[in-house]
């Protein structure tokens, strides 16, 4: 069974096979590393900086990233950084892409029709630095902090020293310094910005901000109050968006009030016996290839404690594809959507 807590990560690499992976690949890795930092005349291909704008310094997660050049070749993990690129127009930057948590809104369907996949589509692992240095990347752009260890993809000084640039999704930081508490819209678009500098592309930024802001200003919360249970996966114990996260926002946003929201972190663990004395208006129920919406319908209709929830009673479902639940560019459709489907759910 695979959880949401963020910082899980599952992965076929061995420690010791990813340090070998990294010092094999150096050589290749700052060889074409180097490939793009030769020449005098200041365009990206000879290595000088591409505008004013670089290099880019950032404090990510509380390391020093610097970018010297727009990425040309990016390795995108988790879907929210792939879906990131491709919502920019950047989907031809990307020269592997793994750990997707499901298939891409209709939207980027063709933008993402050539994407190569590192992994096979819907895997639950995390790539290894072998195979991540074998695409020459200039940039990982990692949707959790630990994408990038020295068990998956590479710990982040090891690839800076092979000339690697990396990215963490800065509402994914771990650090209590660093995390969103809460995490907020305003936190998912200065992400698109930031990333719209690193990449040089701040007009697209610019114009998926407005656009996004735009959107998410037209929904119209649900005004009941109704109560609602975020129900990510888990059978014995169930994994709940808590009060911090990405489905507090979207939840906020939809007019839901979380029976969790007491717990500042974004996931949490949440006893059977709570979900029930709380007795939700609302189930959210996230849909995943690996814990479908479905199945967790059936659960809660087979227990008998959980039958009696006013929720499975009355079958009061709201169903958000997990790729929507992390912080990202799908964010305030599936706000918009929740307050869609509570208005079918009638009055």
């Amino acid at each position: 069974m695979r959880t949401l807590i963020p910082a899980v990560v599952r992965t076929t690499a061995r420690p010791a096979a990813a340090a070998t992976a990294l010092a094999a690949a150096a050589v290749l890795a700052l060889a074409g590393c180097s490939s793009a930092t030769s020449g005098t005349d200041g365009s990206p291909d000879d290595g000088g900086p591409a505008s004013d704008t670089f290099p880019v310094r950032l404090d990510n997660c509380g390391f020093a990233a610097e970018i010297p050049a727009p990425p040309e070749r990016v390795v995108t993990i988790k879907s929210s950084t792939t879906e990131m690129l491709l919502a920019l127009g950047l989907g031809d930057r990307i020269v592997g892409t793994a750990f997707l948590d499901g298939p891409v809104p209709e939207s980027l369907t063709d933008a993402a029709a050539d994407v190569p996949a590192l992994a096979e589509p819907l895997t639950d692992e995390a790539p290894g630095s072998e195979a991540v240095l074998e695409l020459e990347p200039d940039l990982i752009y990692a949707g959790w902090e630990s994408n990038l260890t020295a068990e998956t993809a590479g710990d982040r000084e090891t690839l800076a020293a092979l000339g690697v640039a990396t990215y963490v999704s800065p509402a994914a930081c771990k650090d209590p310094a660093y995390m969103p508490n809460p995490l907020t819209f305003d936190h998912v678009f200065g992400e698109i910005e930031e990333i719209g500098r690193v990449f040089g592309a701040e007009d697209a930024a610019a114009d998926l901000v407005a656009e996004q802001r735009s959107a998410l200003a037209a929904i119209e919360p649900d005004d009941r109050g109704l109560t609602a249970l975020w129900y990510s996966s888990g059978d014995d114990v169930p994994y709940v968006g808590a009060g911090i996260g990405a489905p507090q926002m979207i939840m906020d946003a939809a007019g839901l009030e979380n029976v969790a929201a007491d717990v500042r972190d974004t996931w949490t663990s949440f006893a059977w016996e709570e979900a029930v004395a709380a007795d939700p208006d609302v189930i959210v129920l996230v849909d995943a290839a690996w814990n479908t919406a479905e199945a967790k319908r059936e659960r809660l209709a087979e227990n008998p404690a959980t039958a009696e929830m006013t929720a499975v009673r009355n079958e009061n479902y709201v169903v958000v594809p997990f790729p929507a639940t992390e912080a990202g560019v799908r964010n305030v459709d599936a706000a918009a959507d929740v307050v869609d489907q509570l208005g079918a759910l009638g009055r």
